[in-house]
């Protein structure tokens, strides 16, 4: 790491060509030689799955040989775009017919399919792109980050600002000691993926394409609600589907602070917002954070805390900026010799401004890229993922973790991440859940 003797302004004008000798960027860099096809099938085809679907089949020398979804009428513009794909509505069907005609595929489900889909697909032997957050429950996010090492895959998290020159260049200027080592972290989002209120007395008619019970998989039977209540987004608000505005954000905003600054699991999490009901997420949550300190860190302990909704960072914290604009959703790293501010998505900002006059993010050459496209490369042998499941894994747990205090709000819970056990026994409840009857997936329900 570079200290502190030096002075700022030549801190500054030798940051980029220090920023490209750091090992995360040089395992970064891929060439890109397509030495053969790359047979893909995609699970999931509307949302973000359209979306991983498209920008994994732009990337030369992939062939789509199917896709499926339990919604048959969200397949229709794939349908379109990959005439000779086949189509499947049921994921085990797909994998059963599928095994022998495809390399890889990627995982962009409801979050309380990821686990037993991509298990599924790893026990086969097949490259995995996982949607954030890895899986529901640290149980499966722990299988899922062992199977991929035991069986030597390719995989990678869709967390793809990862991989974008904004992220990188804040990893970089953190590690290159840019602002010192950090004593906190402050880090935000205003989406409001929870809900008081309680679930709707009522059973609606399910849509004629749409397979109610292959939608639930693994969950408990229940009747289907109409209204979008559900499918195809709001499951994100349901205990048993979703994992709130953290697990749903939390792994795209803690991810560079989680890079930069070497974390590993949490020693301790403690809510500070309202418990979620019998169904739901709390809305405006805030929960404190404490890791093990790094080589990057000011103490032995730092804290990192998490805002959404109408929750924000205190006043002084926000009065670092210097009456600067807050960013919508972002973190704000303090250091002992500066503070960042990382907008999501955004270029980092650096304060007090006088301490750094000389900055400029447009002159810091740290390259951007395509998080897809270093998924094909890697699972056709060439270069390397930067958010595979070993990365990826107790990122996700961190975050699964806070959607556990939330449940005992005003509650210090200290976590065993070796046992994956807390020292309050009723939390230890939903470290895993148990798969309803016929749905077992070997090696997780």
């Amino acid at each position: 790491m570079i200290h502190q003797p030096q002075s700022r302004r030549s801190f500054i004008k030798t940051t980029g060509a220090a920023l490209c000798s750091i090992p995360f960027l040089s395992a970064c860099a891929t060439t890109r030689p397509r030495a053969r096809t790359l047979r893909h099938l995609s699970f999931g085809t509307g949302g973000m799955a359209w979306n991983d679907l498209t920008m994994i089949s732009k990337c030369d020398g992939v062939e789509i040989v199917a896709v499926c979804d339990v919604d048959l009428e969200r397949t229709a513009e794939a349908r379109k775009l990959f005439p000779k794909a086949r189509v499947y509505q049921d994921w085990r069907e797909a994998l059963r017919k599928e095994a022998d005609n495809i390399d890889s595929v990627n995982v962009s489900t409801p979050d309380h399919m990821h686990a037993p889909i991509a298990m599924s697909a790893m026990r086969l032997g097949k490259h995995v792109y996982g949607q954030k957050p890895l899986a529901h429950n640290l149980f499966e996010v722990r299988r899922m980050t062992e199977m991929s090492r035991e069986k030597g895959l390719v995989t990678q998290m869709g967390i793809q600002i990862h991989s974008t020159a904004p992220y990188r260049t804040a990893v970089a200027l953190i590690k290159n000691g840019m602002i010192g080592k950090v004593k906190e972290v402050h880090s935000w989002c205003p989406k409001t993926w929870g809900d008081a209120s309680p679930k709707p007395d009522r059973n609606d008619p399910v849509p004629p394409q749409f397979n109610w019970d292959l939608w639930l998989g693994v969950c408990a039977e229940r009747p289907f609600i109409g209204d979008q209540y559900y499918h195809p987004s709001n499951w994100r608000k349901r205990l048993d589907f979703g994992t709130g505005t953290l697990g749903d954000m939390g792994c795209h905003i803690f991810d560079p602070v989680f890079s930069a600054l070497g974390l590993a699991s949490p020693i301790s999490v403690r809510s500070e917002g309202p418990a979620p009901n019998e169904w739901n997420w709390a809305l405006d949550e805030c929960v404190h954070y404490a890791f093990r300190g790094t080589r990057y860190t000011a103490s032995h302990v730092l804290p990192v805390t998490w805002y959404d909704g109408a929750a924000k960072p205190p006043a002084a914290v926000l009065a670092l900026l210097e009456g600067a604009e807050v960013p919508e959703n972002g973190s704000i790293l303090i250091g002992t010799q500066g503070v960042m501010v990382l907008p999501h998505i955004g270029a980092p900002q650096l304060f007090p401004r006088a301490r750094f006059a000389d900055y400029n993010y447009k002159k810091v050459k740290v390259e951007g890229d395509d998080h897809w496209a270093l998924f094909v490369a890697a699972a056709k042998g060439e270069g390397k993922t930067t958010a595979n499941f070993s990365y990826a894994g107790p990122l996700t747990e961190t975050i699964l973790l806070g959607g556990i205090a939330t449940r005992f709000p005003h509650t210090t819970l200290e976590w065993n991440a070796k046992r994956m056990t807390f020292n309050l026994s009723e939390a230890n409840q939903f470290v895993r859940r148990q798969y309803r009857e016929g749905w077992a997936v070997k090696g997780l329900g």
